[in-house]
């Protein structure tokens, strides 16, 4: 079975956004928002999800990536 990476560290780069700002604009604390950019968490809210979003001006799928199994 793949799995969904998120790819949230890509965007900050793009949108030139640090950790710490992003994670006040999307009221989360940095380490939560720390674990979401690498890949620590098993879930994450749809409503976080849409606020990141939101902040950044992407696409959930601009964020999440499925990779398929070797």
């Amino acid at each position: 079975m793949g799995k969904i990476v998120l790819r949230l560290d890509r965007m900050m780069v793009d949108r030139k956004m640090s950790l710490n700002e992003l994670a006040e604009r999307v009221g989360i604390s940095n380490v939560n928002l720390s674990k979401i950019k690498n890949n620590k968490v098993t879930a994450i809210r749809f409503s976080t999800l849409a606020a990141i979003c939101e902040v950044l001006d992407c696409e959930a799928g601009d964020i999440l990536e499925f990779q398929k199994e070797d």
